[in-house]
């Protein structure tokens, strides 16, 4: 499967050793991007990142499987829990309070984003637009939805 390298710029911590690996030059340190059409995907730079700052990420994804029926309850029964978790940790007082909410709602959207639940061109973002659209609220911006639809 043919890969490129990607650079998560967070993670990055400018040792640039990949600088010295890539045997085409498709890493650059001054904007921290790597050069899709340069790269030929040979996963030096990611091998000789100390940080792991880079990855190596296919240029096509499988097509999204099925979700049986066990995984879709096991799932809703985990984010409910992480969003329960939220609401009761957001009225704690304080800072800990408040990070502890925070720290469940991302924690909630990691593993629905993991899941295959959250991305854009997931069926599932799909049938939830076309739903929405069904039954607009009045300041829904159903034109939008239409335009996003189409191009996912």
């Amino acid at each position: 499967m043919a890969k490129y390298a990607v650079r998560n710029i967070r993670l990055c911590t400018k040792d640039c050793l990949c600088l010295y690996v890539c045997p085409t030059g498709a890493t650059d340190w001054e904007n921290g991007q790597i050069d899709v059409e340069t790269c030929i995907g040979c996963g030096d730079c990611a091998d000789a990142c100390p940080s792991a700052a880079i990855s190596m990420v296919p240029f096509t994804y499988p097509r999204q499987q099925p979700r049986k029926t066990e995984v879709v309850t096991v799932m809703n029964e985990l984010f409910q829990s992480k969003t329960e978790q939220e609401s009761i940790a957001s009225e704690l007082p304080g800072r800990l309070g408040a990070a502890i909410a925070r720290a469940n709602r991302l924690m909630a959207e990691d593993l629905n984003r993991e899941a295959g639940f959250m991305l854009p061109q997931s069926d599932n973002v799909k049938s939830l637009l076309r739903e929405m659209l069904d039954d607009p609220a009045d300041d829904f911006p159903a034109d939008k939805v239409r335009e996003l639809l189409k191009r996912l």
